[in-house]
């Protein structure tokens, strides 16, 4: 009973997990990591709502359930902490440096005589602080606007974020001059220190918001890359459509120099398709009637004629752009400190404020004026920008970088698993092979007829689906021109077929499936059988009406790539184990070709995931490499799921990181990249609480002045983005790829 309710209680939430919708909102307003982790909070107090907020990209990932909230309540909900939304396609793709170009125009032209009056005093003319005041409040009010403009926001909220903590700082500075000034009281003026730090501040947000922009153009640039136009087939006729008016089964033209409009198969033509910018292969690959090709990739010569098969988002384009958009929205467990840190932080920073301006007065005995400025530097000095940036930045450019090689990072989380990974189990068919089988031998048993021995086995082995099987009917079609047909069929799989062929009961498969129906090898073929698996051949049975008819041997060519690929593995630190569902002598020999020592053979599909469970249990934290649908489990299971992008759409769902380009080298391409990328975020956490943990009490003690509190604070947040740049750089172990 208990396990039935329990059943129950699975069942009804998976029916309420696949009703959620998914919507990404664009968010205008956010100027700090406090701003994203309010609006984060806000959502999430929506029923029904599960929300993440990314400060760098400024998009929110919205998970919720259409009979509680809809979009309208989303936008509302957003709006009612102080900020906008909008779904992606209504925000124009305008620069967002742009809004800040002006008013940091402004503002360094009108601080640098400030900063001269105020620092070159032989020079000083007379009148000057009236000057001061009358050059300074332009740039307080109108270049500081958009500080004014947030803090007041918030403020009506009860908040308060970085916007606050700038429009504070400068307008404290700037009302105490004016005051000072207006009441003829004989002490220091900070128009400078108002001009200086909201020019400053500008600087930070401008660059800031360039480099933003530059984290995110990988994935821009990818989904730009998509045919505008396709040259349809309509009635013998070329017409030239919108891509988007494009449907599954219509075919189209492809000329030369010209961009493949969708997905889709050959159907006549034969040519070379440039997919460096899906793959990341720099060598074309030939492509004839029956080869698939995929959207956005470039025909170098003849002229195609191909068949749709994925339109809009279904293409394997948008299946990345998406992927790739899921993950940047994501957050990696070591964002969560950062997110708390951040919501708190400003609130803190008012309250370290106000008790250094008190305990200057009251227990140092300081001047007003040492007072003020101690005060208005730690309000200024205080960023939790660069703690907010730390790690989308460094997520978005990894992820589109990876998304440019052809290698796809499903989730933040991902970049953690690559740091721990000790053993990597790798799959042999489409993986380390070229996943083509091809029939290398035909063994028939003594007074057996080869002919006959073929038409047998290609015959059951017509209506099977497995490579073994596909090999050896296509062998047989083009040896005999037709094959029989079957009666009957019965899949077992891991093991063989058993059909019925022109009256006889065939039986295909292991040895072992022939010794269930109680027909044993006679001695010559098992020494045959030896002999071919020693070569690193599989070797299929044959045996019919309970006598054996003899072997049929199907070899799969290993990839060129593999050794090299399994070296570099090793590099990283990684054990090698080569898991397949072939015999002990056939795996051992493609293990010997490409330098792995650990096999594990005869595993049959739906052992795979309890291999890799057992090596788990050892002590291991495993990655495992495959492509077929019998993988899917293993995948899954695995600590580090890694599909090879060639193989079914079923693999690729249930493994962390998917090889567009097939190749096994981009499996140590992307522990590589997902480990700079996480090793990129912890160096920008360091800075950023490092900066604070330092320039905090360094404020506090009156040794930084607030036009350096504000250098250093727009300086943390340029650093932590341009530091996460550089992964733009990283580059492929092999560049020939």
């Amino acid at each position: 009973m208990a396990a039935a309710t329990d059943t129950e209680a699975r069942s009804t939430e998976a029916t309420a997990t696949e009703s959620r919708q998914h919507v990404e909102l664009a968010i205008t307003g956010m100027t700090c990591a406090s701003c994203a982790a309010r609006i984060e909070k806000r959502l999430n107090k929506v029923d029904g709502v599960t929300a993440t907020v990314n400060f760098a990209s400024e998009h929110a990932a919205v998970a919720f359930d259409p009979t509680q909230v809809d979009l309208d309540d989303l936008i509302g909900a957003v709006e009612s902490a102080g900020y906008g939304a909008a779904l992606p396609e209504a925000v124009t793709d305008e620069d967002p440096a742009r809004p800040y170009r002006h008013r940091l125009v402004l503002a360094v032209a009108f601080s640098v005589p400030l900063a001269v009056f105020a620092w070159v005093t032989a020079s000083r003319p007379p009148g000057w602080e009236w000057v001061s005041l009358v050059l300074a409040t332009p740039v307080v009010v109108y270049a500081g606007w958009p500080f004014h403009k947030a803090a007041l926001a918030n403020a009506r909220h009860g908040v308060a974020t970085m916007d606050t903590l700038i429009s504070v700082g400068t307008l404290a500075a700037w009302i105490w001059s004016t005051v000072v000034l207006v009441a003829g009281i004989s002490t220091s003026v900070y128009f400078d220190t108002a001009g200086a730090i909201t020019a400053l501040i500008l600087l930070g947000r401008y660059l800031e918001a360039r480099a933003k922009r530059r984290s995110g153009e990988a994935i821009r640039k990818l989904l730009e890359l998509g045919a505008k136009e396709a040259r349809v087939l309509r009635d013998g006729t070329e017409v030239l459509v919108p891509v988007e008016g494009l449907v599954v089964g219509e075919r189209f033209v492809v000329r030369p120099g010209e961009k493949v409009a969708t997905d889709g198969v050959v159907e006549s033509g034969t040519s070379a398709i440039d997919q460096s910018m899906l793959t990341g292969e720099s060598v074309p690959v030939e492509v004839g009637p029956g080869d698939a090709v995929a959207g956005a990739t470039v025909n170098t010569s003849g002229r195609l004629v191909v068949e749709a098969t994925r339109v809009g988002a279904s293409t394997a384009l948008a299946q990345i752009a998406r992927l790739v958009a899921d993950a940047q929205a994501g957050k990696a467990p070591v964002q969560r400190l950062a997110d708390r840190v951040s919501a708190v932080f400003v609130p803190i920073v008012i309250a370290i404020s106000a008790l250094t301006l008190v305990g200057w007065l009251l227990i140092g005995g300081a001047a007003t004026t040492a007072a003020f400025t101690a005060a208005v530097a730690v309000i200024v000095i205080a960023c939790p920008c660069a703690l907010g940036l730390a790690t989308p930045t460094a997520l978005m450019v990894g992820t589109g970088r990876g998304a440019q090689l052809g290698i796809v990072i499903k989730g933040p989380e991902v970049l953690e698993q690559t740091r721990q990974v000790t053993t990597i189990v790798l799959d042999k068919t489409g993986t380390l092979t070229e996943g083509k089988m091809a029939v290398s031998a035909v063994v028939p048993a003594a007074g057996v007829d080869e002919e006959e021995l073929l038409r047998l086995a290609a015959g059951a082995e017509d209506a099977s689906e497995h490579p073994i099987a596909r090999a050896v009917a296509a062998y047989g079609r083009d040896r005999l021109g037709t094959l029989p047909e079957v009666e009957s069929f019965s899949a077992r799989a891991g093991l063989g077929v058993e059909a019925v062929v022109d009256g006889h009961a065939v039986v295909v498969g292991r040895p072992s499936l022939l010794a269930d129906w109680g027909v044993h090898l006679p001695d010559g073929l098992t020494a045959e059988v030896a002999r071919l698996e020693a070569g690193g051949s599989t070797v299929v049975a044959v045996a019919a009406d309970g006598a054996a008819k003899g072997l049929i041997a199907v070899a799969d060519r290993i990839k060129a790539t593999s050794r090299q690929a399994v070296a570099e593995l090793r590099a990283l630190g990684l054990t090698p184990v080569l898991l397949t569902g072939d015999n002990e002598r056939t795996a051992r020999a493609v293990a010997a070709e490409v330098g792995i020592d650990r096999v594990l053979a005869g595993v049959l599909p739906e052992d795979k995931a309890a291999e890799v469970a057992r090596l788990q249990e050892a002590g291991e934290v495993v990655a495992m490499v495959g492509d077929g649908v019998n993988d899917a489990p293993a995948l899954a299971k695995a600590d580090l799921g890694l599909s090879i992008g060639t193989g079914t759409d079923v693999a690729i769902e249930a493994s962390d990181i998917t090889l567009v380009a097939g190749d096994l080298r981009a499996a140590a391409d992307a522990i590589r990249l997902s480990r700079r990328t996480l090793s990129t975020i912890k160096g920008n956490l360091v800075w950023a609480f490092g900066y604070n943990v330092a320039a905090i009490p360094l404020a506090v003690a009156g040794l930084v002045n607030p036009i350096a509190a504000a250098a250093a604070m727009a300086f943390s947040s340029v650093f932590v983005v341009t530091n996460s740049l550089r992964l733009r750089r990283f580059r492929p172990t092999e560049e020939s790829r």
